[in-house]
């Protein structure tokens, strides 16, 4: 498929789209005109990827474990560099940091809308 279905398929911008080859987390064939071409396995990279990037953890270490995300639906574990483990440690780190504030902020608006919804005006 041509970057532009690619980009229908997953919701990504065609530049976004470039912007992670650029970094080198998808890799496109190229055809003879030097046109990218992309498999179908590539949704899923970018929904991962997405994922990923959503999770709050940066390209460069993305660009890591995305060897190990290759099968759709499934991990792959290859031999692993200390660093990247440590890496990996602390943006679980940080998520899980990010979890419970929002997991906070969830109840504390979950609070609200129980306490406001007896007060709530019909018109």
């Amino acid at each position: 498929m041509r970057i532009g279905e690619l980009a229908e398929r997953t919701g990504v911008s065609v530049r976004l789209l470039r912007y992670y080859e650029e970094q080198d987390l998808i890799r496109p064939a190229r055809d003879e005109l030097g046109h990218r071409s992309y498999g179908d396995g590539s949704v899923d990279r970018v929904h991962k990827i997405r994922g990923l990037l959503d999770s709050g953890i940066p390209t460069r270490i993305i660009r890591d474990i995305l060897p190990c995300l290759d099968q759709p639906g499934a991990i792959h574990m290859r031999v692993v560099a200390p660093e990247m483990l440590a890496n990996l440690e602390r943006e679980r780190a940080k998520i899980q940091q990010r979890i419970e504030s929002l997991t906070a902020h969830l109840s504390a608006i979950d609070d609200y809308l129980t306490k406001a919804r007896p007060n709530l005006r019909r018109s």
